[in-house]
């Protein structure tokens, strides 16, 4: 036998083979196989590599513009809907202002949004520093406010004008009859104000204990004709 003092290596910066590899060469009559195995093996695996870089760069470039897309509708909705409040506010509130804004004005998807309000005669506030009635008198406005920019089939308001006065109940009953001419409200309260304006009433009584009847009423029915 010759002795192998070295076996070239085809593959440029890969360390070549020396006497030191021959006992593990002599004998192995399945090496070129095996090679050929793993050779097609780590081509499998690079293409699937390849594949999955190409797939996730793809994916990236979608969520990219998925962001822009989300971004440039949010800010055009909260534009609108600062519009919207800016109109509807001073007609709950017999004059004054609100302003919305973003907690994080650079990166809008992941920012909170702020209200500042402005009651007539009295300085700008957060909405958290506002009495009871001021604040559902604020929060009554917002909703509105999306009323008007995304309408919907339906609305449910649970006891919105529970903490407001007379006053404010009368002015949040008009608008809320306007609302009522383009959406359906369905509204849950006990003030008078605010029924007096309801297109149908419905309610529950109890004429004995332990027996609650279900009475409904349409107020257009049961007001008389203006002669």
């Amino acid at each position: 036998d010759q002795a192998m003092t070295k076996i070239p290596n085809p593959y440029p910066g890969a360390k070549p083979l020396t006497e030191d590899h021959r006992d593990l060469l002599l004998g192995r009559d399945d090496l070129i196989e095996e090679f050929a195995a793993l050779k097609e093996r780590y081509a499998f695996l690079s293409e699937q590599r390849d594949d999955l870089i190409e797939a996730k760069e793809g994916l990236e470039r979608a969520i990219e513009e998925m962001d822009r897309v989300s971004r440039d509708r949010l800010v055009a909705a909260f534009e609108s809907l600062q519009k919207a409040l800016s109109a509807v506010f001073p007609r709950l509130f017999g004059g004054g202002r609100a302003v919305l804004s973003w907690t994080d004005p650079e990166n809008p998807l992941e920012s909170g949004i702020d209200m500042l309000v402005q009651p007539p005669g009295k300085r700008p506030q957060p909405l958290l520093t506002l009495s009871g009635g001021e604040r559902a008198l604020a929060a009554a406005s917002l909703l509105f406010a999306i009323m008007t920019v995304r309408p919907s089939p339906f609305f449910v308001l649970d006891e919105v004008d529970a903490a407001l006065d007379e006053a404010n109940v009368d002015r949040f009953a008009q608008l809320l009859q306007e609302y009522g001419k383009r959406n359906q409200i369905i509204v849950i309260t006990h003030r008078q104000g605010t029924m007096e304006r309801a297109d149908a009433l419905f309610g529950v009584t109890m004429e004995r204990h332990g027996a609650s009847q279900l009475v409904s009423l349409r107020l257009d029915d049961a007001l008389p004709a203006a002669p």
